[in-house]
Order: structure tokens, then sequence, then C-alpha cells
């Protein structure tokens, strides 16, 4: 399971390196891979030793941790999300990651995942878009245009064969950033003036807005039938985007209701709204998209499965790639007994009088 040659050393892929290995195997094979993954490991839901991820909120954002092991393998990712950071010139999601061994204990991977959360849950959108979208949808509403939007456009592009996206953002700069870096990546660009003209002839609508607090980005008149909504802006207490209404006239499915209950859309609901685990469907325990005039909606707050197979996925493309340093994390004495004693070994030599 490890990069390394000494057991003492864990491979980390710092930023830097995390983007050159996204061009070494390139953006949509990498989205396709990852959208793989994922869904491999929610074919095997029940193998995971799950738990909502662990919160600490302050009145400006929110720093979590993320665990997951399937018994073999242990996960983690470090994440926050304060809104306010763009105002001040930083990013509002930061995140690093780990992977350990379940039989030592020990590290086998250390990354940097603010890159690789953007792309795993951009992956995770697609997935659940290939099973839930409209058949050979092609058009897709990107409502908020900020750091995930790219990510998610190609995403659905390479896994679900979009071509045409309408985007729309209350800044029209972020909306320009957009169109500016998806020039040659061979979906056309729509510019919108309003949330209303962005949804229309769209079949899969994703909203991505930033900012926390019970917002109504879509309201109830705004959503026809047959639509597949995915929204992935509202992931903490007090923030949704989303009017109650549509939730009822909607399929709901979630990754882990436990935690969407908290965090998701649906904590405008009561506890016991229906809702489907997306890997029932996966694993062909509950259906998906039944009719052309169903609405279903992806509740989606990020869980950390996603983040395990994207750990995965890192750490199984790596090899051969000299992309990550080796870092000297782990003590390691001779004598496992003996940590003092390496300790002492290490003292400077006494200087000369």
């Amino acid at each position: 399971m490890t990069l390394s040659s000494s057991k003492a050393l864990v491979p980390f892929v710092s930023v830097d390196h995390m983007m050159q290995l996204i061009h070494r195997i390139g953006v949509e094979p990498m989205l396709r891979g990852l959208a793989d993954y994922i869904e491999a490991d929610f074919r095997r839901w029940e193998s995971f030793d799950k738990t909502p991820r662990v919160a600490s909120h302050s009145p400006v954002g929110v720093i979590e941790l993320m665990p997951i092991s399937d018994g073999e393998a242990y996960g983690f990712k470090y994440v926050n999300g304060h809104p306010k950071n763009t105002r001040e010139g930083l990013q509002t999601v930061t995140a690093f990651g780990l992977l350990a061994d379940v039989a030592t204990g020990y590290p086998v991977l250390l990354t940097e995942m603010t890159l690789l959360t953007a792309m795993r849950t951009a992956a995770t959108s697609a997935m659940v878009a290939k099973w839930l979208a409209p058949r050979q949808a092609q058009c897709m509403a990107m409502i908020g245009n900020g750091a995930q939007a790219e990510f998610q456009v190609l995403a659905m592009k390479a896994v679900c064969g979009v071509q045409r996206v309408r985007f729309y953002d209350i800044d029209p700069d972020a909306t320009e950033k957009c169109a500016r870096n998806l020039v040659g990546q061979g979906v056309e660009v729509i510019r919108c003036r309003s949330r209303e003209e962005a949804i229309e002839g769209a079949q899969i609508i994703t909203t991505c807005t930033a900012d926390k607090q019970y917002a109504t980005i879509l309201t109830d008149n705004m959503v026809g039938a047959g639509v597949h909504i995915n929204a992935i802006g509202g992931d903490c207490p007090g923030k949704t985007e989303l009017a109650p209404a549509i939730l009822h006239r909607a399929d709901i499915f979630v990754e882990y209701a436990p935690q969407t209950r908290i965090e998701g859309e649906i904590q405008q609901l009561a506890s016991d709204h229906p809702v489907t685990e997306f890997w029932e469907v996966v694993c062909g325990r509950a259906p998906g998209r039944r009719s052309e005039q169903q609405i279903t909606l992806f509740d989606s707050v990020g869980f950390a499965i996603e983040d395990f197979s994207a750990l995965r996925y890192v750490r199984d493309r790596l090899p051969g790639t000299g992309l990550f340093l080796q870092l000297d994390l782990l003590a390691d004495p001779d004598d496992p007994r003996d940590l003092f004693g390496m300790l002492q070994r290490a003292a400077p030599a006494p200087s000369a009088a």
C-alpha cells in the first residue's frame, strides 16, 4: 500500500504536484476516473465504517474533519468553509487529506485536497447525474460561478455528454471568468442575466452558491417537470439554496442521510421526510429516474467516502510519476521501545571548549 521505500517516510502531494498530476492524466480523464472510483466505493457502501463529519462552527465559517474506513484503509480530510474569505482574497474552501493502513496505523499518503476536493465534488455530481438526469441531457444551468463551476461543467461534459452551459452569477465578473477559462474546452458557454434565464431549456440545474444563509436560489415556480437538480451549495446548518416547495415536489437523493439532514437542503423538512441514499440506486435496491416528468434532486453536501475514493485514486496513480515528496513524518527508532534513545542519539555533539 505504501509508496515510500522506507516505512518511516510518507509521500506528500503538494498543490504544485497535484496540478502536475492532473495535467499529466488530463482533466476530463481524471474526472472520469474519479467518478469510476467513487461509484465503485458506493457499490460497497455497507463495508464502510461511516460517521457524519465532525464540525466546529464559528460566526464566519466552519472547520470539519471527515473520517472513514473500509477496514483495510482509513482516510480523513480536513476542510474549512469560510464564505467571507473571497472578499479578503482568500479561498472559501481549503483542504488536505490522509490515507493510512489500518493494519499498522501508519499513514501511506498525505496530500493537498483543495484542488482534489473540487475534482471529486464535480466527479460525484456527474456520476450521480449519469443515473438521475434525463437521458441524453445536453444542456445544464450553472448558477453560482465561483471556484467549483468549471470543474462541475467539465465533469458533466466528460461523464454525461453535456455540450451547452447557461451561466449565471450575481457577479458578472465570475461568469466572465468561467467563460474565459472554458475557451477551447468543447462546451458552448451562454451568459445569462438572471436565474430564470439560466434555467431555460436546461435539463440539469446545478446550484453552487457560497453565502451561509437560508437562501432561495431556485423558487418553486422556476422548476418545471423532468429536470435534475444538483444542489451542492448548501453544506452546513443554516445554509440552503432551494425553496422548500421544490423539495416536496422532487424525489430526493442524498449521500448519507444522518449528515444531510443536518447540513443539506432537507434540513428544511421534517426529520422523517423520505429520501433515498444514492448507494441504494447504484446497488439496484432503489429506483432512480422513473419517468420523463420526474424531478430528481441530488442534495449533495459531500461525504467522506468520496474523499476516500479520491485518495485511493491518487495513491494508485502516483507510482512512477515522481510527483510527491517523501516526508520524514514518523518516528522510527531501530528498537520500537527505545524512542528516548533515538532522541538522545540525535543530540548535537558538544562544542569544543
